[in-house]
This record gives C-alpha cells, structure tokens and sequence, in this order.
C-alpha cells in the first residue's frame, strides 16, 4: 500500500511556482496578486483563508484579505465583488464559502470576473472546463488530478467510482477523469440515495470519495488493489485529543487502507493540494493563459 502524500506534492509545488514567479519578476514582471473576501467569522472559513494567505508567502504572491462582518449586506458584497473585478492590480480573488444565509451565493458567483475567478465557480469556467476547453478548474478536483498524475496512477480505461455529486467536488472531478485529456476513465458517480452502491465501488479500480460522511467508505465496499482517494475532512468527537475532536475522513482508513495499492490520509492528502492547486490558478490568472 502507497500513502498519496498531499501534503509532500502540495510543497513541491509550490516550490515550482515561487521558482516562476522569481523568474517573472526578474524579467519586469508583477508578483501575482491574490484577493480574499471573508465574511463572518466561521472557524473552518478563517482556517482555510488563513492558510491561503500563508501560501501566498511560500509562492512570492502579493495577497489582500478583505473582512466583512456577517451582517453585510448581499448589495454591499457584491459592491466589493465589483471593485476587485476592476482592480488591476488583483490578478484573481476567491469569496469565501459558504456565506451568510440571507446572502444569495450563486449571484456572487457569477458576479466575479471569470477572468479572475480562481475558484473555478463561476459558469463560463465551469462550462469550458466541461468541454475541455482551457479554464480555472476547481482547486479540489484539479488537485487530485494532479496527484493521480504525479504518482503516476494509471487512470486511462480504468473504472472510476465517484461518490458525491457536488456542484465543487463530484461533478466537475467526474467531467475531468472522463475527459482524454484528463483521466480518461470510465465514470460511475454515485450517491446516498444510489441502489446497488457497494456493488459499483466493488468494481471501481479508483474511487474519489467526496460524499461527506466520515467513514462511509468501509473494507467491504473495495476490491483488492484499489486506489482510493478520500476529499472528507469532518470533524468528530474525540476525547484523546487535546482540542477535543480529530479529523476524519469519508473513508474508514484503518480499516480500507490495507487493502489497497495507494489511498490518500486525512489530514495531509487531498486538502493541501486545493490550497496549492488555487495558487496555480492564481500564476494562471496573472499570467493572462485564460483571456
């Protein structure tokens, strides 16, 4: 069994990308300049912006955080929304989800400048990116891409399960591992409500979890040999921890992981490459390759 170390490939690569930025800047060019709207005050949501500005550093980007309380309003955000849209200097810029209930999260998506929307949200991306035309991809999907990739996991022809159906993970990881030019698979996406769901993951040589329920994926639902990649990160009690709770994936890890040829931990596999892959679509965006 191969452990899939996210973390490891997410700094290597950022390595590679400060090493590009130096090589821009020597050259004339601008440091790429990364925005963040944060609004609120949500645990998870400031960890994870908190944890992109620290990226930020480690590639030689420039990056602004924009704080709002939660009571801002939809008109007032999509007010900055606008103003970062105009700003020259911001190469790309993520609002950070989820957002306040009373704040309409699809119209501010599709507020943001697609030329600038690093996140990979907004339609048009979505939309090229379905067609395999060039696009910002979701960080999360397009960082386990290239995990596949760098660990060399041979994907072409083979039977990918995909449980989840999400507008961030599911759907737009089942459009790149079916694509020639992505992993050229054959894609099963399945779901809670999916009859006959441990039969599909029993025959699947890859299986992307990505269905939000710590441990669901467990022994019984794998074959031997299979490549299992786990996107969950929920936090469940745990009393032998100092913070009270640990991080647990969708996968029953312990009890999955020695039946396979490679899987992905929770912590330190898929979540630092989507902070990485997000630094990637930011050299994109400074480097104009999608204009």
């Amino acid at each position: 069994m191969e452990l899939i170390d996210g973390k490891a490939t997410a700094t290597a690569i950022k390595a590679e990308i400060k090493q590009e930025v130096e090589r821009m800047v020597a050259e004339g060019g601008k440091r790429p300049h990364l925005a963040a709207i944060l609004v609120g005050h949500d645990g998870g949501s400031e960890t994870y912006v908190n944890n992109k500005v620290r990226a930020c550093e480690e590639c030689g980007f420039q990056s602004t955080l924009l704080r709002f309380e939660d009571d801002i309003t939809e008109a007032q955000l999509l007010t900055e929304v606008r103003q970062l849209n105009e700003d020259a200097t911001v190469d790309g810029f993520i609002v950070q989800l989820p957002l306040p209930r009373h704040i309409d999260e699809q119209k501010v998506i599709e507020a943001i400048d697609p030329h600038k929307d690093v996140d990979g949200f907004h339609p048009i991306n979505v939309g090229r990116m379905a067609i395999g035309l060039p696009a910002f991809i979701s960080a999360t999907p397009k960082g386990i891409l290239e995990l596949l990739r760098r660990y060399h996991v041979e994907t072409k022809g083979k039977k990918c399960v995909i449980l989840g159906r999400s507008n961030i993970v599911g759907k737009p990881m089942a459009q790149l591992m079916m694509q020639k030019s992505g992993g050229d698979s054959t894609v099963t996406v399945c779901h809670s409500h999916s009859p006959q769901l441990k039969d599909e993951c029993r025959q699947a040589d890859i299986i992307i979890a990505a269905i939000g329920r710590p441990a669901f994926v467990t022994a019984d639902m794998i074959k031997p040999g299979v490549v299992v990649i786990d996107v969950g990160t929920t936090r469940v009690p745990d009393a032998t921890r100092s913070r009270g709770w640990r991080l647990q994936g969708d996968v029953d890890f312990d009890a999955v992981a020695p039946l396979c040829s490679a899987i992905t931990p929770v912590p330190g596999g898929v979540g630092p490459m989507t902070i990485c892959m997000l630094m990637q679509n930011t050299l994109a965006a400074a480097k104009h390759l999608y204009r």
